[in-house]
């Protein structure tokens, strides 16, 4: 292995060991390559990470290799690093690490760290998200073309009640859109928001759209993952890695973008070169936050129209008050 070597981040020296080790066999991509790649994006990757809780998974030994989530900050964190204390449905704890500056994205990329899973709280604020994250999951049967023609509808959707959404892809199949919210309302109410647009969604495009939590259940449609706003449950931010063969590369895109898009076209190095040429599109995303009274407005209407007010949630958080059972309808009918 070659020697360590030094990076300068905005003013810090951040040191990068085994910098030639591989980390993308089937594109010989190795431990330098991704920290440069992370240096061009730097700042982009700050803004999406800037002031939260954040899990690190990471790959020491590559994409080919075994990977884990690290949610307590790491023996060896530097004092400039800041932690936050979350608490977890099970009522256990962690003090995770929050960046605040370019250098702790690099520092956490020598400890093998490809994605970033941040919390949608900021350490001053943990118990009240300030985004609301749709995730569009394709089911088999469907793919990213599906997904971006239910993400038009979300726009749509997000206008009418005068929310503005930013779209990246998730580095996969699917598509991602955050919409900025004033840090007023708890994990749940935030959750309910989520299931409102998905129970929406399915109205204005039937057979295309699922809120169904049950995979059997879903069939050839796009699942709106509404449990993405469960407390614990995080996306992979926007320029991280993923752990796919060709290096893709959760990007942020701009909604007229969308169409001509295609996952594989974002990788470490086009959204590099992206990133040069065209800095963050999504620079400006903190610059207004919303509110969330409308969304919830409307799930209360869905929930006196059609009786049916909470799904269910993962099966790792405590029974909600109201939530309904959490058998997999299959199993409940051979009962």
């Amino acid at each position: 292995m070659a020697e360590a070597v030094e990076l300068e981040v905005a003013g810090r020296t951040v040191r990068l060991s085994n910098p030639d080790k591989v980390y993308y066999p089937e594109r010989g991509f190795t431990k330098a390559d991704v920290a440069h790649y992370f240096l061009t994006v730097a700042e982009g990757a700050l803004r999406a990470l800037r002031d939260r809780p954040t899990t690190l998974q990471r790959f020491p030994d590559g994409v080919a290799g075994e990977f884990f989530y690290q949610k307590r900050a790491p023996k060896g964190r530097p004092d400039w690093l800041p932690t936050a204390r979350i608490a977890f449905p099970s009522g256990r704890y962690a003090d995770e690490i929050c960046p605040t500056e370019p250098a702790a994205v690099l520092w956490a990329v020598n400890l093998g760290c490809l994605t970033f899973h941040p919390w949608p709280v900021r350490r001053d604020a943990p118990e009240h998200p300030d985004e609301l994250r749709i995730d569009l999951d394709p089911q088999p049967g469907t793919d990213f073309a599906d997904a971006v023609r239910a993400a038009h509808e979300l726009h749509a959707l997000l206008d009418e009640y005068g929310l503005t959404g930013w779209p990246k892809t998730s580095g996969g199949r699917g598509l991602h859109v955050f919409v900025p919210i004033e840090p007023r309302w708890t994990f749940t109410d935030c959750r309910f928001a989520v299931i409102a647009l998905a129970r929406e969604l399915e109205q204005r495009l039937p057979g295309r759209v699922t809120s169904k939590w049950w995979k059997e259940e879903r069939g050839s449609r796009i699942f709106v993952d509404y449990n993405q706003m469960a407390r614990d449950r995080t996306i992979a931010s926007a320029y991280s890695l993923r752990n796919r063969p060709g290096a893709t590369v959760s990007t942020p895109l701009r909604w007229e973008e969308l169409d001509d898009a295609a996952p594989e076209d974002f990788d470490l190095l086009s959204v590099a070169r992206r990133y040069a040429e065209l800095g963050d599109v999504h620079d400006r995303m903190d610059s207004r936050r919303f509110s969330l009274d409308g969304l919830l407005d409307l799930y209360e209407r869905q929930r006196r129209d059609s009786g049916e007010a909470d799904l269910p949630y993962p099966p790792d958080h405590p029974k909600a008050a109201g939530e309904p059972t959490r058998v997999q309808p299959s199993r409940a009918r051979d009962r």
